[in-house]
């Protein structure tokens, strides 16, 4: 599992305080706002957040320490934050989707049935999308679906629902 997890990109200058608008890649924008430090790849950087806000649907206004003019935080711009996963607590039951992303699938019966490699958020449930080879196949994740995920063993449980695996 990753300790730092991408969470938002820096995508343009807002206002003449030094203050960057950047687009949220968590649940909420409001998520982002309560991070008090945010880091580049892999923790080599770290910036202080000073204040944050929401802006619309998707993004916040956020303003870094020692970021103080437009030209400091136009280097910034198309920056990856990332926040240290150890700040994001979840709650039990819920997971990252970068620690889903790659997961071998396996039936409940142990027949292995591809990985996860993408997560699609529909309002309703998420919707895991497990590629066989060239095939890929989607599941709900619902309780009577997803029987176990165990991420720190890379593995999940599924009941195969008739339809869910039919190559047809």
């Amino acid at each position: 599992m990753k300790k730092y997890l991408e969470i938002a990109k820096a995508v343009s200058v807002h206002g003449i305080k030094g203050e960057i608008n950047a687009l949220a890649w968590c649940d909420s924008p409001e998520i982002l706002c309560r991070l008090k430090k945010l880091y580049s790849k892999d923790g080599a950087s770290r910036f202080e957040v000073e204040r944050a806000r929401p802006k619309g649907s998707g993004s916040a206004i956020i303003k870094l320490k020692g970021v103080d003019s437009p030209e400091a935080a136009q280097t910034l711009r198309n920056t990856v934050f990332y926040a240290d996963r150890e700040d994001m607590p979840l709650p039990r039951g819920t997971y990252f989707i970068a620690d889903l992303i790659g997961m071998e699938v396996f039936s409940d019966g142990g027949k292995p049935l591809g990985k996860i490699t993408d997560v699609l958020e529909t309002g309703a449930n998420d919707v895991y999308e497990i590629t066989d080879g060239g095939k890929k196949f989607y599941i709900p994740a619902i309780p009577s679906v997803v029987l176990s995920t165990d991420v720190e063993g890379g593995k999940m449980t599924v009941y195969p629902m008739e339809g869910l695996f039919d190559e047809n």
